[in-house]
């Protein structure tokens, strides 16, 4: 289920008080009289006493959430020390996160349920959604007769291309980013020069930006398939380019182009996997693309795949001089990353086995496992001591398996538009699923 809090940065009692000026010709007439402002006013402007939280308020969350922990203590409700935003109860079975005033909430149990409802209503104006359907803009499709839950975010893709009076291209558009033709039986691999291109105005460049914005928290929460070209278009913004607003062109035309993407999430036994990887050198300034691809799988010596966790798709910030460098600084990045998700699994109740992470280079692989005892690599000495430390300390489990079942390999480069067409049906879920199922639900409804 879900709940909502009405009002949560409001009305909070400030320990210390602040104070706003006004300018008496930013406020309604009715207002002025009725507080006789004109009497009070110096050179025009009112002073005001703010005594307890209010919109624009930069502590007003912070003062919120403490206030709202303090309460919730008294039931017996109490924040993880290691998840921000995780809650559990000391002794109920209930768990909840909670991001600014959504509460995302798991419980066994309808009378513990009620129990946090009601330790909320003490104090606040809540709503309720018993379906669990709706949450951080998110829609939940929870088919708990197939053990599936489907992840989607409807009308969010439509709203975003009118704010940017983008039109419907008349050709489909099947890559978010142009792509670099592979050079086949090339014996050296060089970094790409920096392209030239006039830089774009201001108005441009605050478009740039907000496409990059808007369609970064979709990327995140539901097609992970724009990671990658947002990433590359992020690293541009700062300082834009006419090649820029092209390639923002074409990702919007990709955008239109598509449905919008449904995740589905299997039931699992809640272990979680990572399959890692990265791509050498094709990134401005010499450096390589890390991709990952985080789920929740079974524990077993190569684990089934499912809908992402937590999708990776970035730069690595060091400059390597090789393939395998590359590759274990990919692992080095997606096992920081899975350290706090074991332990937010650990905190929810699912005990973590060494978290299996999934390389298609034999020689980072060989390294890692201690197969092979490297003589001259001190660039990477930190990273793989790190992940073979981890590894030791039974965190992590690293096998190899052939790149074409790595899926972190999408992440790491921009593609063809056949491969993108030729992927997108194994990581998504058909709108016509989607449909079938909601028309089914009505009906038992």
């Amino acid at each position: 289920m879900t709940l909502d809090i009405k009002n949560f940065y409001l009305n909070t009692p400030l320990a210390r008080y602040e104070y706003v000026r006004l300018r008496l010709e930013d406020l309604p007439e009715e207002i002025i009289v009725q507080y006789k402002l004109q009497d009070q006013a110096v050179d025009g402007q009112v002073y005001v006493e703010v005594r307890k939280g209010m919109y624009g308020l930069p502590q007003a969350g912070s003062l919120a959430q403490e206030l709202l922990e303090e309460r919730l203590g008294h039931q017996g409700y109490c924040q993880s020390r290691l998840t921000p935003g995780l809650w559990t109860h000391k002794w109920r079975p209930i768990t909840f996160s909670l991001v600014v005033d959504d509460f995302g909430v798991k419980y066994v149990g309808k009378e513990h349920a009620d129990h946090l409802i009601a330790a909320l209503k003490s104090d606040y104006e809540i709503s309720e959604d018993w379906t669990g359907r709706k949450y951080l803009g998110l829609t939940l499709d929870w088919d708990y007769t197939q053990h599936k839950v489907h992840l989607s975010m409807p009308g969010y893709i439509h709203n975003a291309l009118v704010r940017f009076n983008h039109p419907t291209p008349q050709h489909p558009q099947y890559q978010p980013y142009p792509h670099n033709a592979p050079t086949y039986g090339a014996k050296i691999q060089y970094a790409e020069p920096p392209p030239f291109s006039p830089l774009l105005g201001k108005e441009e460049k605050r478009f740039v930006q907000q496409v990059t914005g808007t369609f970064l928290y979709y990327g995140r929460a539901v097609d992970n398939t724009i990671l990658t070209a947002l990433s590359a278009i992020a690293v541009q913004q700062s300082a834009p380019t006419n090649q820029t607003l092209a390639e923002v062109t074409q990702f919007l035309d990709y955008m239109a182009s598509h449905e919008e993407a449904i995740i589905t999430y299997h039931a699992s036994d809640m272990v979680l996997a990572v399959h890692s990887d990265a791509s050498y050198l094709n990134a401005p300034n010499a450096r390589s693309r890390v991709g990952g691809y985080h789920f929740l799988s079974n524990d077993s010596a190569d684990p089934p795949t499912n809908g992402p966790v937590l999708t990776v798709a970035q730069i690595l910030k060091h400059v390597v001089t090789s393939a395998a460098e590359a590759e274990i600084g990919g692992l080095f990045v997606n096992a920081k990353a899975a350290v706090p998700e074991r332990h937010t699994l650990v905190e929810m109740g699912h005990n973590q086995p060494a978290t299996p992470m999934q390389t298609d280079n034999t020689t980072a692989s060989d390294i890692l496992t201690k197969k092979v005892q490297p003589k001259r690599t001190k660039s990477m000495d930190m990273r793989f001591h790190w992940l073979r430390d981890r590894g030791c300390q039974q965190n992590f489990r690293f096998y190899w398996r052939p790149g074409h079942s790595n899926k972190g390999d999408y992440y790491t480069k921009h593609h063809s538009g056949a491969h993108h067409k030729a992927t997108r049906p194994a990581l998504f879920t058909a709108p016509a699923v989607l449909r079938a199922l909601r028309a089914r639900l009505t009906k038992q409804v």
